[in-house]
């Protein structure tokens, strides 16, 4: 069975402009996720023990991406093969099938002696530490299901051009964060790490409800009535799906990983503080190329004209997300970032300035990776963009083993094995490029 990519575009027909209103409303919706981070990390930051329950939160929330990993795909499969309603509802069953087996996994971390094993014999975190981690992660048990519910129905409404209704959900779930974070700081005495994880599961349970109430009407008239003859089988789902969980599962493993090598490191708890503060700082301008891979997968297809389109877009995406974050770490901006906006203590400033300009390069990298990965889905090579997240994902294991033996600080160490890692899965993508442009042509030629 062949993917072929749900919008067809004429040759010649796609612009700079059509690609940026189907983008950006993509892209805004990343953006308004990724001010979810600073915003709930400059709230916990402002309450009291705020080292500690900053380090809590980001480890807590470190433990709920692993475990989100398997689903956060589910918006590139549903993009690219719900097309009537057989496909829908295998598609369907599906994803409620791993909602409930990521569920069952969250459960089985907070196992108290599990949990132990990790936090306190694998990370070697303090007991006062480790106590926070424990009810945070408790708190965070809706949150990897509830993505994966509303992101399979994300893909639904992208593959049907209705890219705006997404930015819609995504303003009433930061709405719905500050709301409860407020009224929790207002009228309780819970810890910030306890307050943002609230906070977040409370406010994507609401999103993703939302989502499915404004998809549900594209189901019912365009879907579930769709004249469509393509026929989706669990084989091919899994043989199709199974790399990409594999690439976000390991993508989003390295997160606890390099949580577990920087608590191991010279000044472990300020990194472990900072760490969090700066990677949502960054996230910010990363989620402009995580946005652009299913508009990659919708829009492309392989001819001279909306091909040097599509790539003309890549690039000037890359150049003004580099230049706008370059401003601000170069300039006295960064320290209006980090004490105004994020709160930070001043003697945990000058560590997050130097692991956030460390970091600068890292957007236009994803948005790069965005691009070859979108290329390789079309042309049906998706097991190669797992290949690449492994060379990732041990470029990184393998810098951190060699940086903390050099006796860095965790946060730079980190910092500078995500660059280069990100540069050594890039160049491995590259290779591949070419064969995913000529199977491009055979598919959708």
């Amino acid at each position: 069975m062949e993917y072929v990519n749900l919008i067809f575009m004429k040759k010649g027909e796609l612009t700079l402009g059509y690609i940026f209103r189907f983008w950006f409303p993509i892209a805004l919706t990343w953006l308004m996720m990724a001010f979810e981070g600073p915003y709930t990390t400059a709230v916990i930051a402002r309450l009291s023990d705020a080292k500690y329950n900053l380090a809590a939160y980001g480890i807590a929330f470190s433990f709920a991406l692993i475990v989100e990993a398997p689903i956060i795909m589910l918006m590139t499969a549903s993009t690219a093969l719900v097309k009537n309603k057989q496909s829908y509802k295998k598609l369907r069953n599906f994803t409620f099938a791993l909602n409930f087996l990521i569920t069952v996994i969250m459960g089985l971390i907070l196992i108290p002696s599990v949990f132990d094993f990790f936090t306190l014999r694998l990370m070697g975190l303090e007991e006062k530490l480790a106590h926070l981690v424990y009810h945070a992660t408790f708190l965070l048990i809706p949150w990897p299901a509830a993505i994966g519910f509303r992101r399979f129905y994300q893909g639904i409404l992208i593959a049907n051009k209705k890219t705006k209704l997404i930015a819609y959900g995504t303003v009433m779930r930061i709405t719905t964060v500050v709301i409860v974070s407020l009224l929790l700081v207002a009228f309780t005495n819970l810890k910030g790490c306890y307050i943002g994880a609230i906070a977040l599961s409370f406010a994507v349970v609401f999103e993703a409800v939302v989502i499915y109430i404004m998809t549900f009407p594209v189901i019912k008239y365009k879907v579930l009535k769709s004249d469509s003859n393509f026929r989706l089988d669990y084989g091919y789902l899994i043989s199709f799906y199974i790399p990409l969980a594999l690439t976000s599962f390991i993508s989003l493993g390295v997160q606890p990983i390099v949580t577990f090598f920087v608590a191991k490191s010279r000044l472990a708890l300020d990194s472990l503080a900072v760490l969090p503060v700066v990677t949502s700082f960054i996230f910010i301008f990363r989620s402009m190329g995580l946005s652009f891979q299913e508009v990659g997968v919708a829009l492309m297809k392989y001819d001279n004209e909306n091909f040097s389109v599509l790539k003309t877009f890549v690039f000037v995406l890359s150049v003004v997300v580099s230049f706008i974050l370059a401003a601000i770490m170069l300039t006295p901006a960064r320290y209006f970032w980090f004490i105004k906006v994020a709160g930070l203590s001043h003697d945990l400033v000058p560590l997050a300035v130097q692991t956030a300009s460390i970091l600068i390069l890292l957007p236009a990298l994803s948005i790069l990776i965005s691009w070859q990965r979108s290329v390789l889905v079309n042309a049906a090579l998706t097991k190669h963009i797992t290949y690449g997240t492994v060379v990732e994902f041990v470029s990184i294991v393998v810098l951190m083993i060699i940086f903390l033996k050099m006796n860095l600080i965790g946060a730079h160490a980190a910092a500078i094995s995500f660059v280069l890692a990100r540069i050594a899965a890039n160049i491995y993508l590259h290779r591949i490029y070419k064969k995913g442009i000529r199977n491009l042509v055979l598919l959708q030629g």
